[in-house]
């Protein structure tokens, strides 16, 4: 089990965990709150990917679309 802390939401906020949970869509706030996370996790790689790729300039015509996933790859697994 991982740890517990304990957050304020605004009642807005409140509302929306306690219909997802009503909904059936999650089993409890914490599902909520978890799947949450994860979205903003991978919201914030893709933009940092996004912003590598810009940075890198143009592509170069002769890469194959296959060796730019597989560079892509390497460098999300490298950091």
């Amino acid at each position: 089990m991982g740890a517990k802390i304990s957050i304020s939401l605004t009642d807005e906020h409140a509302r929306l965990v306690e219909d997802a949970v009503a909904s059936g869509d999650y089993a409890s706030s914490s599902e909520v709150i978890r799947e949450a996370l994860r979205d903003w996790r991978s919201k914030r790689l893709l933009g940092r990917l996004w912003d590598e790729g810009i940075a890198s300039g143009r592509a170069d015509q002769d890469e194959s679309i296959e060796d730019i996933k597989r560079a892509a790859r390497h460098r999300q697994s490298a950091g």
